[in-house]
């Protein structure tokens, strides 16, 4: 069996701190030896994509993990002036993406993602697809991915593609008429089963080969009281946003976990109750860092030796 392997990780802000101490303890382990060198194909989303360009570009976790430790503040600063400008958010994103761009140049360089160690997949959403047709003229899902073929990505900048994937409506501006895509894919698991499988490619992988490895950056335990909730649109603002984020995330697990089965692992660990956190909440990353080195691997473990290692 020519096993494929697929390392999946969600979006989530500055929440990225947590996949990347799970994948430093992993690494560190014993028994998985090698394990992150064996994966075919890295996927991921908003933060998630900033660390799957960082694997596949070479970047140990340790070094990753850092990086959020030490670049998280700059990256979500929020000067007085930019308030007073945007009117909070009323008129433009909470935060600028001058620190983020210069952070992702000053890891990936020029690098293109051809030139990566690993197949690779990023979804963004593109605002407008300039169709010179104004009748096949409309935004759309975009999948950045370096397989061969006349649809590959490959000439594109790694440090681009990580802005892309990044820049989060509310919280960044758009970035070339891109922003985040979390829009769709806040979970790339399907996205990346369903790139594995594309029968246009050259040596497609097999569903029965597949093994898929699902990380999440924390998940905040929310529910709204009342069964009959009479609301519009001022009560749903707040709460709809992580609603469809939630629910986007939800259904990929199912729908991986319903085609893979025991050759699927999601590990989404839950944050204590009333102790939700923000994408944005720098201050936490302390606590964060507590949270991740606290969680018992020891099933995931035992999973990735049997279904990764072989």
């Amino acid at each position: 069996m020519a096993v494929f392997r697929i390392l999946a990780i969600d979006g989530g802000g500055i929440r990225g701190i947590i996949p990347a101490i799970l994948l430093e303890r992993l690494a560190q382990d014993p028994h998985l030896a090698g394990w992150l060198d064996r994966t075919d194909l890295l996927a991921g989303t908003s933060t998630g994509g900033l660390i799957s360009l960082a694997l596949a570009s070479g970047l140990a976790p340790a070094v990753i993990r850092e990086l959020y430790q030490t670049k998280g503040r700059e990256i979500f600063d929020d000067s007085w002036l930019d308030d007073v400008t945007d009117l909070g958010r009323l008129r433009g994103a909470e935060y600028d993406l001058t620190n983020l761009r210069r952070e992702l140049q000053h890891i990936f360089g020029r690098k293109t993602l051809a030139r990566l160690r690993k197949r690779v997949l990023i979804p963004a959403f593109d605002l407008d697809n300039e169709d010179p047709d104004p009748e096949r003229r409309s935004w759309k899902p975009k999948l950045f991915h370096n397989f061969p073929g006349p649809d590959s990505d490959g000439h594109e900048l790694a440090y681009k593609v990580a802005l892309y994937t990044s820049a989060a409506p509310l919280y960044f501006p758009s970035a070339d008429g891109y922003v985040d895509g979390g829009c769709y894919a806040v979970n790339p698991s399907m996205c990346a089963l369903a790139q594995a499988l594309d029968c246009r490619r050259r040596n497609p992988a097999l569903l029965d080969d597949i093994v898929l490895f699902s990380l999440g950056t924390g998940t905040s335990l929310l529910h709204i009281r009342g069964n009959t909730l009479d609301w519009g649109y001022v009560q749903w603002v707040k709460p709809i946003l992580s609603i469809m984020l939630d629910g986007i995330s939800g259904i990929a697990d199912y729908q991986c976990a319903q085609l893979l089965g025991r050759r699927y692992r999601r590990l989404a660990p839950h944050f204590p109750p009333g102790q939700p956190v923000g994408m944005d909440e720098v201050k936490k990353v302390p606590a964060m860092t507590h949270f991740a080195r606290e969680i018992d691997l020891s099933a995931t473990v035992r999973w990735l030796q049997k279904m990764w290692m072989t």
